[in-house]
């Protein structure tokens, strides 16, 4: 689900964003001096940055820059105190992608990480649309909107399949082919079963019933 930093020099603050974003399932890190942080940015690769702004010894937007000049592929989410438009301005100027002002309510904090998390598995060719539903190759997780769904390796190869032939009819033949290996029917309903399972997780309405032939989804 990415990979995340947070730089704050209040440990409380930094713990809270770790934690909330660790129950997520996103790999995590936080830190509470500015000069570890930047280090940190230097030698490892995060998919995102969540940076205060004001921080003593070296600020957000001072750390930022250094980063950037040698990482520009970094991608910094402000969170500070500040909500004037000349602070928001001058992170977003120097590279930031986000700016979000203290105090926060955590659920639009992490509705703004996973976005930034989305465009960045769009980025690396990882998500693959179907309608309103999102399929993450990477993770085996499916979203319609409502937060990711995990999927068990059956679900994730079916519905993968149907993803990749979006608004066609796809035979259960082939369903059976593409999740189980089959080049034959067994003479089981482990694909009607399976449909229902991702009915159940992502809506009834996600996967259509092409009667006599398989199933279908909405084309993008």
């Amino acid at each position: 689900m990415g990979r995340i930093l947070v730089v704050d020099d209040e440990s409380r603050i930094v713990d809270v964003i770790a934690r909330s974003l660790s129950s997520l399932g996103i790999a995590t890190e936080g830190v509470s001096d500015p000069e570890d942080a930047l280090e940190l940015v230097m030698r490892e690769q995060y998919d995102l940055v969540l940076l205060d702004l004001m921080m003593p010894r070296l600020d957000g937007a001072s750390l930022m820059r250094r980063a950037l000049a040698a990482r520009p592929e970094t991608q910094f989410l402000m969170v500070s105190a500040r909500s004037d438009v000349a602070a928001k301005v001058r992170c977003l100027e120097i590279g930031a992608v986000d700016y979000i002002t203290k105090p926060f309510a955590l659920a639009e904090l992490v509705a703004r990480v996973r976005a930034r998390l989305r465009e960045r598995a769009v980025e690396r060719g990882t998500l693959r649309r179907a309608g309103r539903l999102t399929l993450d190759v990477e993770l085996r997780q499916a979203d319609v909107g409502d937060g990711p769904v995990a999927l068990s390796t059956r679900e994730f190869l079916l519905l993968q399949r149907l993803v990749d032939r979006a608004g066609a009819d796809v035979t259960r033949e082939e369903l059976l082919a593409e999740a189980w290996g089959c080049s034959f029917d067994p003479g089981t309903n482990v694909v009607d079963v399976c449909v229902r399972r991702l009915r159940a997780k992502l809506g009834a309405d996600v996967i259509e019933t092409v009667r006599n032939v398989g199933y279908r989804l909405q084309a993008p």
